[in-house]
């Protein structure tokens, strides 16, 4: 494999720090942990600037929160600090090296790619099939606890042949690793209790014992930039058997969720059994979810339901986003109406592409 040939020095730029640090306040709610870190900015940034110089930049420890949209999830807040820092990485360093190894089909939290280009890709492929008027099949495939089982070892090991610069793959460790702090587990088994507490249905309360605990060099920290491209990246080798060498046309991953259509149930059947085979050489395996399903009778996918009727395709809203909607419309109705009206903007959007007319007068989202 030729290597990278980006230096660890790109990253020592003070202008490129500046720039970072731009695109992170544009994305920061936390507006007081903001102020005081602009009250001494010009310092903070000098202080990136040599960590990085001197190679003494260590990640930092992370705000572990839990969030329920639509059910409970572990959210680890960076300081401003790693968040530029991961910004540089992400930007300077993985996305022009390994975003060219990615399939086009590999579309998660790419630009230009994301949800909508992996519900018109769908939409595409569907209409593509059904031209010949024959059955098809879609083995749709998800892999359990994807971001708590990604390995470190693996990780690295490819990482560490792509990148030339070791300085770069020594940085990219200490990031990766940041999930290992003993911390980390302790705050979620602190916050755990906490809400446990509360007086919740009883499941809310088993939903919250099932919260994954990372386990020691797994995992990527779930809110991290860096996490997003690594978590892209880490399938790739098995993006490229499915494309290639399985001769998988219609194929579409989005993070852990992957979809393949064909005429030949008993060829996704046999697909199946070679990606679960591929999966256990990643130290991952699929989740109970994974089935083959007629399109006749539909499936659901990035919160769409597909289904195939007479040969035309119906596009509906999956009841768990519905139930999503509903909640946080009555909920912003109640409690901040002016971020109502944006929340209500973005429903639309994604409304639109499916047969939601209905729908959207009953949750007021078109007048």
């Amino acid at each position: 494999m030729k290597k990278s040939y980006v230096s660890y020095d790109i990253l020592v730029d003070y202008n490129k720090i500046l720039d970072s640090y731009r695109l992170v306040v544009k994305n920061t709610e936390h507006k007081e942990k903001l102020f005081k870190y602009n009250l001494f900015l010009s310092s903070n940034l000098v202080s990136i600037y040599n960590s990085l110089k001197d190679f003494k930049y260590h990640h930092g420890k992370y705000n572990i929160f839990l969030i329920k949209d639509p059910k409970y999830r572990v959210i680890m807040s960076e300081n401003l600090t790693d968040k530029i820092v991961n910004q540089m990485v992400s930007e300077y360093i993985l996305k022009p090296v390994l975003e060219p190894k990615l399939i086009d089909s590999n579309v998660a939290t790419r630009i230009g790619m994301g949800s909508s280009y992996a519900f018109n890709l769908c939409k595409k492929y569907i209409n593509n099939l059904k031209r010949k008027g024959k059955e098809v099949y879609v083995l749709k495939f998800d892999i359990k606890k994807y971001f708590y089982n990604i390995d470190h070892d693996i990780l690295i090991e490819r990482l560490d042949k792509i990148y030339e610069d070791k300085r770069i793959v020594s940085l990219l460790k200490d990031i990766i690793y940041s999930s290992n702090m003993g911390y980390v587990n302790r705050e979620i088994d602190n916050i755990i209790n906490r809400e446990l507490k509360k007086d919740l249905s009883i499941k809310h309360k088993d939903e919250l014992k099932r919260v994954p605990r990372y386990n020691y060099h797994k995992g990527l920290a779930i809110g991290n930039v860096t996490s997003q491209i690594l978590a892209i990246f880490y399938l790739n080798r098995i993006d490229h058997l499915i494309k290639e060498k399985l001769g998988c046309k219609y194929y579409i991953r989005y993070m852990d969720d992957g979809v393949i259509f064909d005429y030949d149930k008993e060829r996704l059947k046999y697909i199946k059994s070679v990606i679960e085979k591929e999966l256990v050489k990643e130290k991952l395996e699929l989740n109970k979810k994974t089935n083959i399903y007629k399109l006749s009778s539909g499936f659901t996918f990035i919160g769409y339901r597909f289904i195939l009727k007479n040969n035309k395709l119906v596009i509906r809203i999956n009841n768990k986003v519905k139930t999503r909607i509903k909640r946080k419309i009555k909920y912003l109705d109640l409690h901040d109406k002016e971020k109502l009206v944006r929340v209500k903007a973005s429903y639309y959007g994604y409304m639109m592409r499916a047969s939601t007319n209905c729908l959207q007068y009953k949750f007021k989202i078109k007048s």
